[in-house]
């Protein structure tokens, strides 16, 4: 048995996180990697406020083991979503970006574990700052928004700069991946597309196949989507996107756009108020913030609002021809199935073997 101070921390039995994934990780998967000991994470960004409520009801009947919420922090009713969790005490609060000081203090003395994803050491130090009991620290190989520093060097440059557990991700998918993870500094290890490419996960088999049929040069990191880097599959529409410009110019570069560009973005946007409850005003209030903090066109704010439609027209509709896939490089090493169950007792057994053929290297 291999025990961190995240397995301590968190309660569980392996040091093996599910990754939050917008229409992936519901009940069913975070309920599965939960039961077979890790943490498993339900992703409530593109849900309404009932639905995540319903969701934790029934990851919660599916699984007595620990497993926790992933919620974006700037959303309008963060601090409603937090009390959610409290009422119906999920273990464990997770963050796509950094909470503010009083969220994490808020979910802290309710006794909710907090986690923040990070992409660079001081945003690690600035949360760790803030009370977060754990971050995320995500490599450029990982899936969906990434910063710019391979895993291998961000890992060791975080775990040296902060006293709390520190999860590696981007790149993971095996034993030997975890043993590499922990001589890094790192206390555990986070996987997205290697659970999305399991049999427990709620994606179509048809859109599975096309992740299995990737190589290590089947995805891409486009500013297309909405405005700052995203690594998605290389389908037709991230062709599409990266050939016309159609997020508009911003910061980073860009081209195209025009009215056409927002006719189009509008009417997805519209669709996105429908499936995220938000009202037009409370969609505006974000945009109008992404736009100031991002420096983005307001055709890229709106692609950006269009991103969880996009995303759920290949994962929820099996649409990979209109949708976007968000991908780790990892996919291109990916080739069966399992069951999480299955996929977790591969990873703990090889990382045993592992350290013990380094062992008997130490020994010689």
């Amino acid at each position: 048995m291999i025990r961190t101070p995240l397995t301590g921390l968190l309660g569980i039995r392996y040091p093996v996180v599910q990754a939050a994934m917008g229409y992936v990780s519901g009940p069913r998967l975070a309920a599965a990697v939960s039961d077979a000991g890790g943490l498993g994470l339900i992703a409530s960004a593109t849900m309404s406020l009932a639905e995540l409520e319903k969701a934790i009801e029934e990851t919660a009947g599916r699984t007595p083991r620990p497993f926790g919420v992933n919620l974006r922090a700037d959303a309008p009713d963060a601090a409603e979503r937090a009390r959610l969790i409290v009422t119906r005490r999920v273990p464990v609060a997770s963050f796509a970006q950094a909470p503010k000081p009083d969220l994490i203090a808020a979910l802290k003395d309710a006794g909710v574990v907090t986690i923040a994803s990070v992409g660079a050491r001081r945003h690690a130090e600035k949360a760790a700052g803030w009370g977060i009991d754990a971050v995320i620290a995500t490599g450029v190989e990982g899936g969906g928004h990434v910063g710019a520093v391979p895993t291998s060097l961000l890992v060791p440059q975080v775990a040296a700069a902060v006293d709390i557990p520190v999860i590696a991700a981007g790149g993971f998918f095996d034993g030997r991946g975890l043993v590499a993870a922990l001589a890094w500094g790192a206390a555990g290890i986070a996987m997205g597309t290697r659970f999305l490419l399991t049999s427990d996960s709620p994606v179509a088999d048809a859109v599975k196949q096309v992740y299995l049929a990737a190589g290590l040069d089947g995805t891409v990191v486009t500013r297309r989507v909405d405005g700052v880097p995203h690594r998605v599959l290389r389908t037709t529409m991230a062709d599409q996107l990266e050939r016309s410009g159609r997020g508009g110019r911003g910061r980073g570069g860009g081209g195209g756009g025009g009215l056409a560009t927002l006719v189009r973005s509008a009417r997805n946007a519209a669709a996105f108020r429908g499936v995220s409850g938000l009202s037009w005003r409370e969609m505006l209030t974000q945009g109008q913030a992404m736009r100031r903090d991002s420096e983005l066109t307001m055709g890229q704010v709106l692609m950006a609002a269009n991103t969880p439609v996009l995303l759920r027209a290949a994962m929820v509709d099996g649409r990979t021809d209109l949708g976007l896939m968000s991908s780790g490089q990892v996919a291109g090493l990916i080739d069966d199935l399992p069951s999480c169950a299955e996929l977790i007792e591969s990873i703990m057994a090889e990382a045993d073997a592992t350290l013990d053929r380094l062992e008997g290297v130490r020994k010689a």
